[in-house]
Parts: structure tokens; sequence; C-alpha cells
């Protein structure tokens, strides 16, 4: 999509230094910069190489105002953003390539009692089943499973092959990618004594996804065994993540890749999670804790420390566990 930059500066609310006119198409990275995409600067040396290269125009922050090299600004238009980072990942939404016109392609099978929003889209293959709600302007991508009675939002955009199990809810501006599957029975059984096998114990419950949440590629998120699993707005999770049955997942809450958590776990809002961090039914992790990767976390324990990174199994705060390597280290060259 073609943007002025006053335009841009408009709808990002920055204050542009230069040329208006000029239409850029794209953002780019410093290496691939062309004169119609937009890059960004942080600092005073990337700002030099940014205003030295055949880029339309610069995202940088307030410093770049009273730089001597902002006086180039004729050629090299600056906007100037408190949050340059953010404001360059805003305007590659406001850039990226326009979703195709809305259509239901005809392999699509939807029910007759599915209501299918505005300006939505349904991909080939794609089956929407009894009683199904698809907000406006939403994408429904080719092969994706929406069953009976789920629940989509405005604007949501569910890639190909994502499978959302019978009533499952997703709120607005929900982003899942291909091979997700939400709603899925938890992993909850009981062991008959008699005969020593296990029967599965009822996982009847709902999912429930709020607003601004995006899911992973191959992620699978369970339904609640008797009550509800959710996930809270502005959640952000990785590919190949599990999360199990019950977990309440918290506001603006960061999971990375092939992470697991067990049923019943509850992570409060702002937590970052390193990839592979496994956790024990019935933890809980308090709000703003930071998890490095591999952590491991037991069973019903609880993890507190705003701002506290943790590390290792069981999980201890970094400076700690790096404490008791080091002295793991020492006895173990006394001892030779």
């Amino acid at each position: 999509m073609n943007q002025t930059l006053r335009d841009l500066a408009e709808k990002l609310g920055c204050r542009l230094l230069g040329d208006g006119s000029i239409t850029v198409t794209s953002v780019s990275s410093l290496q691939s910069a062309t004169n119609r995409s937009l890059v960004f600067a942080e600092d005073v040396p990337n700002l030099n190489l940014a205003l030295g290269s055949p880029a339309a125009a610069v995202i940088a922050g307030e410093f770049a105002a009273g730089e001597p090299t902002a006086s180039v600004t004729a050629a090299n238009p600056i906007l100037i953003s408190t949050q340059p980072r953010l404001t360059f990942a805003r305007a590659a939404k406001l850039l990226r390539d326009q979703a195709p016109n809305p259509a239901i392609h005809p392999t699509a099978v939807i029910s007759d009692s599915a209501k299918v929003g505005k300006n939505s889209s349904i991909g080939p293959r794609a089956i929407l089943g009894d009683r199904v709600k698809v907000g406006d302007t939403a994408t429904i991508g080719a092969g994706a499973v929406i069953g009976d009675d789920a629940v989509i939002g405005v604007d949501c955009r569910i890639d190909a092959n994502v499978t959302v199990y019978p009533g499952t809810i997703l709120g607005d501006r929900v982003i899942v990618q291909a091979g997700a599957v939400l709603g899925s029975a938890g992993f909850g059984y009981v062991r008959d004594s008699a005969t020593g096998r296990y029967e599965q114990s009822p996982q009847i419950g709902l999912l429930v996804i709020e607003d601004d949440v995006d899911i992973g590629a191959n992620s699978t998120i369970d339904r609640g065994a008797l009550e509800e699993t959710r996930i809270r707005q502005g959640a952000k999770i990785d590919n190949l993540v599990h999360i199990g049955h019950n977990c309440q997942i918290g506001e603006n809450v960061i999971i990375a890749a092939q992470t697991g958590l067990s049923g019943s776990v509850t992570i409060e809002d702002n937590v970052v999670m390193g990839g592979q961090v496994g956790i024990g039914d019935h933890a809980r992790v308090e709000a703003g804790a930071m998890l490095g990767g591999q952590c491991g976390i037991l069973p019903k324990k609880v993890l507190r420390g705003k701002g506290v990174v943790f590390w290792g199994t069981p999980a201890k705060p970094v400076k700690e566990y790096l404490k008791e390597l080091a002295f793991l280290s020492r006895s173990a060259r006394k001892g030779r």
C-alpha cells in the first residue's frame, strides 16, 4: 500500500522533518533500503547510516531533531517518534499489502446457521459448522475448520489448516497462524484401580481468547476441563507452544517457542517466557517475572519477582543460579 510521509506521520503520531509528499511502499533494513522504503534508527551512528542510505525516509527518536545531519531533511525526511522501533512496527502494518477483495470461495463449506460478517473472506475448503459466528473483516484461511458454536471476532486472521474446536471464543483482531489447534480436549485421565486402565475425565469446558492475541503456527491450546482456559488480551504466543487445560494466561504475556504448560497453570500479566520453558500443573508465575530459556517450574510452586530473571530447574533468580554453578565448578576442581 502506498502512503505519503505526511499521511504516515499523521497516522503514526510523528513529527515530520522534510518533504511530506514523498511516497513510501514498504519498510526495510538499512542493507536492503530503496528509494520507496522506510527505515528506523535508535541512535546517532545508525541515523548517520540511514541518512546515507537510499531509503526514502527514516523513523528516529527525538535525538535526531538536534543532529547536524538532520539538516539534510530535504533529501532525507525524518519522522520523529518517542518510540522509533514501535513506530516502525506500526508503519509496517500500515504499509503491508492490502488484503484481497472479500470473498467466499466456492469450495468452502458453510452451515446454513453460520453467520459471516461484512467484508470477511472464507478460503478454499474451509469449513464453518453450525451456529458459527464470524465477525466483520475477518479472514478464514484455506482448509481451516471452525467447529459448531465457535465465535470469531472482528478483524481476526485465521490462517490455513487451523482447527478451532466447538464452542471456542475468539475476541477481535486475533491472529492464529497455520496449523494451530484451539480448544482440543485436555490431557486428563482417571485410572481404574481394578484393571489399571485409564479413562478420560470430563473435558467439557471452554477456551476463551481475548482481543489482540497472536498464536503461532502449530501451537495447541486445550479447553478447560469443567470451567475455562483463558488467554487474556494482548498475549503473544510463539510457534509450537502447548497450553494445557484450565490455564489462565494474563495480559501482555510473551511465550516463546516450544514452551509447555501443564494443566491449571496461572501466568499473571506481563510475564516473559523464553523458549522451551516447562511448567508443572497448578504452578503460578506472578506478574512481571522473566523466565529464561529451558526454565523448569515444579508443580504447585509459586514464582514471584517483578522484573527478576529466572533460570534453571527448579527455576531460581539467575544470579543465585550462577553462584551455585560457580560453587559446583570450584568444588569439582578441588576434588580432582
